[in-house]
């Protein structure tokens, strides 16, 4: 049973509330969980982010993984900060359209 710390997703239309729970991986997105450990609301200023920092560590110590998202959001709550975004990469056209865009400008 591969147990995932995820997001899930409540609230109503175009006005998402998340629950940051600990599931089966199999379950549906906003289905069954087994621990809820935290909450994410993104539309209040500034966003509210309440986790259960015990209780997640010793879900990661069981052998629990975060998704992206929910340990983007940790690491905000334990360091205060974001940890910084990894840059892109451009794909092979927007490199080509980036390339040839600057070698019309040095001419």
């Amino acid at each position: 049973m591969a147990v995932k710390i995820r997001l899930a997703r409540h609230g109503a239309k175009k006005r998402p509330y998340y629950r940051i729970v600990v599931a089966d991986g199999r379950m549906p997105r906003d289905g069954r969980y087994i621990d809820l450990v935290g909450r994410y609301n993104p539309l209040s200023d500034p966003k509210t982010i309440d986790i259960d920092i015990e209780k997640v560590d010793a879900w990661v110590a069981k052998g629990a993984q975060p998704s992206n998202a929910v340990s983007h959001l940790i690491d905000i709550v334990k360091n205060g900060t974001p940890a910084p975004e990894k840059k892109r990469k451009l794909s092979k056209k927007a490199a080509a359209k980036a390339s040839a865009g600057s070698d019309e400008s040095t001419e």
